[in-house]
């Protein structure tokens, strides 16, 4: 999101010629061919077997900022990059596939499936050699502890989400001491994404616990890869073998994390400091694509972007100015702009739950989201809002109508693009948006977490579970934000939510959603653009690894080429 001097806003879809994802036009009067977007179950891996494979060899990837807590159930760990490192070093109960169907990991459960409907029982069998790094056995009273942290019934754990955990009445050991049983006050339809990834009782079994002991480390681990070295001077993470490990011996050596700023990876990538990047923009695809030894490979991820609206605080505390932004907010021109010069067929999105490939999705905007300056204009006379005229910010009491963006200073082209337009946009309806960028380390610890913003910008990525999303949309509790950073929701959000997370009929339960999705848009509580495209720049060499499309990665199968 590139910050620019604006000039006088004449129309989105003029603003959209002139802003095209950090390149110059083309020149052409004709938009590229648009290949089709991948299929749901689309994946481009370079799948091989094990014995394709050579032993040893590091994996450099990168990360967007320094991981202060790798806790993945308090707001500061629920950051993606701290999710993906945890479950690479914690037992890691289910992995999904490329169709997001889920499936036990039998290196740590042999078993798990609801023995009881009435009420719902869930019996998990562990995996007896399934082991924590200080030689503890995985047992019941991990799943216990876990339950007993993040229910809500002790708020001083501050749990970034409680859904189905809070529907959870007995955690207990079941029919020997590698069987635990799980018994539910209600039904909860996706019971398989609890406990996962899952921590050891005795570092998440008090409040003090629960946060400083993963604060920038590690404890205890229970996976193939452990942590070998922090290095904060350095800003990487360093991940080796577990010599402990029960399962499959892993074919790399090491992978290594480095923090680094988006703009900078395509550099980093074609000086081989790391082994993969995102190439979906144009200026990056250009010069990684004809990098030698690199396969560009494409997939369809559940991946969306939004912008977030904080109802918590200034103006859009009024509903009416969160319904005004919506309807300032040219998504078609701002996705036009995106899409551009890329190569590959961009979808929009009017659903915060389902992508547009996926079952379940349907428009839910409710003309909530529809582009109508006038009715924007309308709504913030009717919020008391005075226009002064063309250029001029609306006026209130005295003070302007002023809002502001925040932006990582680690932003891509296009993030800072899409900024710039919103900017000339809201202008247009007499809001004055000023762009506020932040240190990359602060941008979700300090200013997204803590909803101190007026709008931002980021993803959501792989909420191939629903309920997963049902923190992003709960209403905070006391200073407990959840993942709602903007503290938009609702009485009747929560309840439709809580309801969906229940009926195990999948066609109702995305009825549920889509229902409580229409009241989400009317909030205003945040405006989507589009599912964002997986394509990736990856080592030739590189095997069982790549876009990824709805299924998890297994780093035990990870791997380079024999010669």
């Amino acid at each position: 999101m590139r910050q620019t001097t604006t000039a006088a806003w004449i129309a989105a879809t003029a603003a959209t010629a002139l802003l095209v994802t950090g390149c110059g036009s083309s020149g052409s009067d004709h938009e590229p061919k648009k290949a089709a977007a991948p299929r749901v179950d689309g994946q481009d891996i370079n799948a091989h077997p094990l014995s394709d494979l050579r032993q040893g060899g590091t994996f450099k990837a990168a990360i967007s900022q320094w991981i202060t807590q790798y806790n993945v159930n308090t707001v500061d760990g629920a950051q993606g990059d701290a999710q993906d490192i945890a479950r690479t070093v914690l037992p890691d109960l289910f992995d999904s596939d490329a169709r997001g169907a889920h499936h036990a990991n039998p290196d740590f459960l042999l078993s798990a499936k609801v023995t009881s409907t009435s009420p719902q029982v869930v019996e998990y069998r562990l995996n007896p050699k399934a082991r924590w790094s200080d030689g503890k056995p995985l047992s019941w009273h991990d799943l216990h502890a876990q339950w007993q942290a993040l229910n809500g019934s002790d708020k001083a754990y501050e749990a970034a989400d409680t859904s189905g955990y809070d529907q959870i009445s007995e955690v207990g050991q079941g029919r020997d001491a590698h069987t635990v049983k799980v018994t539910f006050k209600a039904p909860y339809a996706d019971w398989q994404r609890l406990f996962d990834p899952l921590y050891p009782a005795a570092y998440i079994d008090t409040p003090r616990e629960f946060v400083q002991s993963w604060a920038e480390k590690v404890p205890v681990s229970g996976n193939a890869f452990k942590i070998g070295r922090y290095d904060r001077t350095a800003q990487t993470i360093t991940l080796v073998p577990d010599p402990a490990w029960w399962g499959t011996r892993p074919r790399l050596d090491s992978i290594t994390y480095r923090v680094l700023d988006f703009p900078a990876r395509t550099d980093a990538y074609l000086n081989k400091e790391i082994d993969y990047t995102t190439a979906l923009l144009p200026e990056d695809y250009k010069r990684l694509v004809k990098a030698p030894g690199t396969d560009i490979r494409r997939g369809a991820r559940w991946d969306e972007v939004h912008i977030t609206l904080n109802g918590g605080r200034g103006p859009l505390k009024d509903l009416r100015v969160r319904q005004a932004i919506q309807h300032a907010v040219d998504r078609k021109g701002i996705n036009q702009a995106f899409a551009q010069d890329l190569s590959f067929e961009l979808k929009p999105l009017d659903n915060h739950f389902f992508m547009p490939n996926q079952r379940g999705y349907e428009d839910t905007t409710g003309g909530n989201a529809a582009y109508d300056p006038d009715a924007a204009k309308k709504l913030l006379d009717a919020a008391g809002w005075k226009d002064n005229g063309e250029g001029e910010p609306r006026t209130k009491d005295g003070k302007p109508l002023t809002l502001d963006y925040v932006l990582s200073s680690g932003s891509t082209s296009a993030q800072l693009d899409q900024a710039e337009l919103v900017q000339q946009q809201l202008a247009a309806a007499g809001v004055k948006v000023e762009l506020r960028k932040v240190p990359a380390n602060d941008y979700f610890n300090e200013f997204v977490n803590k909803g101190n913003f007026d709008l931002t910008s980021f993803r959501n990525v792989d909420a191939v579970y629903q309920t997963m999303l049902a923190s992003t949309f709960q209403q905070p509790a006391g200073g407990n934000l959840f993942q709602n950073f903007g503290a938009v929701g609702s009485p009747e959000v929560d309840a439709l939510l809580k309801k969906a997370g229940g009926t195990t009929d999948p066609t109702a339960a995305a009825r549920l959603y889509n229902e409580a999705d229409r009241e989400i848009w009317r909030l205003g509580h945040s405006v989507e653009l589009y599912q964002r495209p997986e394509i990736l720049a990856v080592r030739a060499n590189l095997a069982n690894l790549g876009a990824e499309g709805l299924a998890d990665v297994d780093y035990t199968k990870v791997g380079w080429l024999k010669k």
